[in-house]
């Protein structure tokens, strides 16, 4: 592997993926899709490589497809991440610098806001790779009713003692970002708190990304995206209503 695996197997992007639509959502260009009238609301949270990465796109219908009104907003200005020619990943330091998971947390809150202003009464957030660390920062309010953490990156033991919220964590047996073995912490953490509710699996066989940044080729790789593309809805049909 030519890099940390948060940057493996990037996405090829197309700005014209998905049945939604672009559109200036709380200030940020937002992929949307969904009943505009759904007084649920998803929002999705990307990984380094932004709104513009189909299977996201497709996930983002999945979810809009069971009811909700869902958002992916583009937290990076047109400017997300993109790998050397050799696939290195070495101006990931300087492009981080910029483009912080604090940054998109505090750029969130204007997009929550606009879904409350259109008359959306409960907002879940999922968030992949770098966006779980944007979503577990708004776990830490009521900013939101539910959360889901996919494969987290830069995520910490002390951000899961400080979730207030109902939180799922689909984790990878192979991640070097979320070892298993810190998955696990994270999962004792949240079981000593009695008044969250949380959900904690540990995906075997699969490698961090893999919800997103599958190969549609490969059906092993898509029964296992799929798989946690299902406990992702099933935990938001639950625990925002």
């Amino acid at each position: 592997m030519s890099g940390p695996q948060c940057c493996s197997n990037p996405p090829t992007l197309n700005p014209s993926s998905g049945s939604g639509h672009v559109e200036k959502f709380g200030g940020l260009d937002t992929y949307v899709t969904g009943s505009p009238d759904s007084k649920l609301a998803i929002l999705l949270v990307s990984d380094i490589f932004g709104y513009d990465a189909p299977n996201l796109r497709k996930l983002a219908d999945k979810v809009a497809a069971a009811g909700f009104f869902v958002v992916v907003p583009d937290f990076f200005y047109g400017d997300p991440f993109v790998p050397g020619d050799d696939g290195s990943y070495a101006t990931l330091p300087a492009w981080l610098k910029d483009h912080g998971p604090d940054k998109a947390f505090e750029e969130s809150k204007p997009v929550l806001e606009a879904l409350k202003s259109k008359g959306v009464s409960a907002v879940g957030a999922a968030g992949f790779c770098y966006g779980a660390k944007v979503v577990v920062e708004l776990s830490k309010h009521d900013f939101i009713q539910a959360a889901v953490l996919c494969h987290p990156s830069f995520v910490t033991l002390d951000d899961i003692k400080a979730v207030k919220i109902p939180i799922s964590i689909l984790g990878a047996e192979i991640d070097q970002m979320s070892p298993p073995e810190v998955v696990k912490q994270f999962e004792e953490a949240l079981t000593a708190k009695s008044e969250i509710k949380c959900h904690v699996k540990i995906f075997p066989k699969v490698a961090h990304g893999w919800t997103v940044r599958y190969n549609v080729e490969d059906e092993a790789a898509v029964k296992a995206a799929e798989e946690a593309h299902q406990d992702l809805l099933e935990w938001f049909l639950n625990h925002v209503k």
